[in-house]
Parts: C-alpha cells; sequence; structure tokens
C-alpha cells in the first residue's frame, strides 16, 4: 500500500479533488473535513474519517440546506440508517483505491481515435476523441507533491472495450509520475474497479456518499 494507512490516502483524496475539481480548500474538522463546491446541487460536502451513528446523525441533522452531500469510507448498508430524515444515498456504490505510480510506456490509442493531453494549474486533462471530432473518452489527475488524485475517468457507451480507459490511465498517471508524484489515490466505481485493478491499483476502503433532499419527504 503506498500509504501508511487508510486516513492518509483518505487526506491525500480530499486535497487531490478540490485541486482537479476547483473547489474551496478543505477545511479540517474533528471528524474530517468540509468542502465548499459551489455547484448547483453540491453546494458542499462533508469528508467523514470518523462515520460512527452518533457523528454522522449530528452531521446530517444539522446540516439542512439542499445540496449539501456526504462523502464516508462505510459501506452503503452502515451508512443508511445513520442518516437523518431528509437524507438519502447517492452516487451507488464505490471504493476508495491507491496504487504507487511509476512512468511507463506510453499508451496508445487504437486506429481512428486520437489522443490529446495538456495541464493547468496542477491537473493534467486527456481527451481522446475519433477522427472526426466525436468524444470517446476523458479523465483527469491533480498533483498535489508526491500524491496524485485520478479524477473523472469516463468512457463513453460506444466506444467502450476498445482499451481507451486503459490509455486514458496510463497516461494520466505518466503525467502524475513525471511531475514527481508517487502515490496515487481515486475514488472508482464497480465498473471502474475492474479496469483499476488490472492495473495495479488496490481498494482500501468502500466509499459511500449521501445527499440532502430538495425537499423532505
Amino acid at each position: 500500500m503506498p500509504f501508511v494507512n487508510t486516513a492518509e490516502a483518505v487526506r491525500a483524496w480530499v486535497y487531490g479533488w478540490t485541486v482537479s475539481r476547483g473547489a474551496a480548500d478543505p477545511v479540517p474538522e474533528p471528524w474530517g473535513y468540509t468542502v465548499d463546491v459551489g455547484l448547483p446541487g453540491h453546494v458542499m460536502r462533508h469528508v467523514l474519517t470518523d462515520a460512527d451513528e452518533s457523528v454522522v446523525r449530528k452531521i446530517t441533522e444539522n446540516t439542512t440546506a439542499p445540496g449539501a452531500w456526504l462523502k464516508t469510507f462505510v459501506p452503503p448498508e452502515a451508512l443508511e440508517p445513520r442518516l437523518a430524515p431528509g437524507w438519502s444515498l447517492a452516487g451507488g456504490l464505490g471504493f476508495l483505491m491507491t496504487a504507487t505510480l511509476r512512468a511507463d510506456a506510453p499508451a496508445e490509442p487504437a486506429s481512428g481515435y486520437l489522443l490529446r493531453t495538456w495541464t493547468r494549474a496542477g491537473v493534467t486533462r486527456v481527451l481522446v476523441r475519433t477522427t472526426t471530432g466525436t468524444l470517446a473518452a476523458r479523465g483527469q489527475v491533480a498533483v498535489t507533491g508526491p500524491t496524485a488524485v485520478v479524477d473523472q475517468i469516463e468512457t463513453y457507451p460506444d466506444h467502450q472495450r476498445r482499451g481507451l480507459g486503459r490509455v486514458v490511465m496510463r497516461t494520466l498517471t505518466n503525467a502524475a509520475a513525471d511531475a514527481g508524484a508517487t502515490a496515487g489515490v481515486l475514488g472508482a466505481t464497480p465498473d471502474g474497479r475492474a479496469l483499476y485493478e488490472t492495473l495495479g491499483w488496490r481498494e482500501v476502503a468502500p466509499l459511500t456518499g449521501a445527499m440532502r433532499d430538495p425537499l423532505d419527504r
């Protein structure tokens, strides 16, 4: 494991995610972090390293604004009964994953696709499109010193099972390694997890989200 413990991986993920998404700096709390995101439907988020029942209940009872999110490192069946009324699970089952980063041979997309990368403000973005301009796959990575957060990896339905996700991931991790990062962390969906495991990433914790509903039920 490239991090000493799960708490260290969580911290790296939180700080790298804010750089990747252009969110405010995380505010440390006794139970984790608060991040102002500033988007419709995602105004802010609490990231709970301590998600025991009393902590979750207190935060969800006191946070009543629509567009507030929680991110926790417990499975959905553990989080759901701890939520106050007006909150529900969101985002589906997820996993926090880590890997040691090393520069590897460059990856090229299959014939008919073009690869482009660019870096701005510590974030490298990768775009794969067809030769006719259709978006096929994308992703980004934020480097924060020796750690990097891989984020928003997506291969669009008409272009799946052509190795494009692997191309995006390898290009991003090579860029992060070249920038000096030695450890990577990401939040994965079940489908993404299968790809990342083939590339050497390993799960360190479940990742479960919840959202304050627009209206009380």
